[in-house]
């Protein structure tokens, strides 16, 4: 009989694993900094005390950083995969009007690696310490045989919690509630798809430079949302722009309406020629074309919102006509 086998020998170090658990305490410890867990970090799962919520209602949301990571895997910017995995669910949690409190992930790689995954976590905990999130655990899943050995799987995982009589009701809507937008920082983490069948069938159309731009993180919006509370408006809806852009994100918030849209041109270096390779209808549908965030208020409320965060732009209001129609200003 030969000899036999570890854990260690089949690509598994458990050990290294555990190792890795105490080095990043250091990053979970910046997430805890206003808001604590109710017990140790290190159990088999997280606790936090709900107790100063009068009513509270959770809300969740996952999702990931999709084919943008293949990009930031080529250009070694790990940390922007951290954030954009923060960012993509932070921001789905801020739209019911709730806290992001717990955030967690998901790590799948071939072989451990404590400075990629060092890296990546520390991108997160940039993004989650900005918004009082607290890195509460996950799960890095070593899996040789079945995730290549450079490529590494992300997924989040946020926890909120709303007070009930603050939840956003996107019920609320009427023919003329405005719409407010704020920027987008990039394409965000969706498209991508779309930018890669572009780059491989025009590998020239942008240069070094505005590829990286492309690339920056998805921004967080609880600047934005903070500073709407902050002038005591409750929006009737909240919505993130991700995959499917204006139309598809806004029109999920309706019942019986529509809106039509001008919103600014996108400020993004090298856009222009990327959209260049696009269908000029689809790329309303597939990117969010400057716009990440928006606001929808009544309109005595604009005014007192178009401040918040770096500031917005009013897109236009909501109409009686089904559907969401954008065009960019002076096309």
């Amino acid at each position: 009989m030969g000899a036999k086998l570890t854990y260690q020998q089949a690509g598994v170090d458990t050990r290294r694993a555990a190792a890795l658990v105490g080095d990043i305490k250091g990053h979970v410890a910046r997430t805890q900094q206003n808001r604590k867990l109710l017990g140790a970090f290190g159990l088999f799962a997280a606790c936090y005390d709900l107790s100063s919520y009068q009513e509270p209602v959770i809300v969740t949301g996952c999702d990931g950083v999709g084919t943008k990571l293949e990009l930031l895997l080529e250009h070694d910017l790990l940390e922007t995969a951290g954030k954009d995995l923060v960012a993509m669910s932070v921001n789905d949690i801020l739209t019911t009007g709730g806290d992001p409190l717990m955030f967690l992930d998901y790590i799948g790689i071939a072989a451990l690696d404590e400075a990629k995954i060092t890296r990546l976590i520390g991108g997160m905990a940039d993004y989650l310490a900005s918004c009082d999130c607290i890195l509460a655990g996950g799960e890095t899943a070593e899996m040789p045989g079945i995730v290549p050995a450079d490529v590494i799987e992300l997924s989040g995982f946020c926890i909120g919690c709303a007070e009930k009589p603050q939840l956003v009701d996107p019920s609320t809507l009427k023919v003329g509630d405005v719409l407010v937008g704020y920027a987008s920082d990039s394409i965000h983490a969706n498209g991508w798809s779309l930018v890669r069948r572009v780059l491989k069938e025009h590998p020239d159309c942008v240069s070094e430079d505005e590829l990286v731009g492309f690339l920056e993180p998805t921004r967080l919006y609880h600047d934005v949302v903070r500073d709407i509370r902050a002038a005591g408006v409750t929006p009737k809806a909240y919505s993130h722009i991700t995959g499917g852009g204006l139309p598809e994100n806004l029109e999920r918030l309706f019942r019986g309406f529509g809106a039509d849209l001008e919103i600014p041109a996108w400020d993004l270096k090298g856009i222009d020629k990327l959209l260049a390779h696009v269908d000029a209808e689809d790329r309303f549908h597939t990117f969010n074309m400057g716009i990440g965030w928006v606001a929808i208020v009544s309109p005595e409320d604009a005014d007192a919102i178009l401040g918040a965060g770096p500031g917005g732009t009013i897109l236009g209001t909501l109409v009686d006509t089904e559907g969401v129609r954008v065009k960019v200003r002076g096309e």
